[in-house]
């Protein structure tokens, strides 16, 4: 399989979000602000099991295409669940926790885009 290029796999991450009906998904393009990844997907939802769902969903659509995970954090919890795939980083917050960390504020400058 070709090499999937950052921009096309955030935007397969971000509709796996929207596959489970993620709250407030938004893609912030990091390569401008920052080198720790191209891409920040940031989403809500509404309960441990949609934050799990989310992640697994994304976690699925990658394996399909042969992209492994580097790493998983916050998934046993699922207040905030990261997955790293180093030049795409996945966000999965419950409501309070995106509210607290406020992300979208602290990388301001990064352009970013909702869907």
């Amino acid at each position: 399989m070709k090499d999937i290029d950052s921009r096309k796999k955030a935007l397969i991450c971000a509709r796996a979000c929207q596959d489970k009906k993620a709250k407030g998904i938004v893609l912030m393009e990091m390569k401008e602000v920052s080198n720790i990844a191209d891409f920040f997907i940031i989403c809500e939802g509404q309960s441990d099991k949609q934050l799990k769902a989310i992640a697994d969903n994304i976690l699925e659509k990658l394996k399909n295409l042969y992209i492994r995970v580097w790493h998983i954090a916050g998934y046993e919890e699922a207040k905030w669940i990261l997955l790293d795939y180093n030049d795409v980083i996945i966000h999965i917050f419950c409501k309070q926790m995106r509210s607290f960390y406020d992300l979208e504020h602290l990388w301001s400058k990064a352009p970013r885009s909702s869907l």
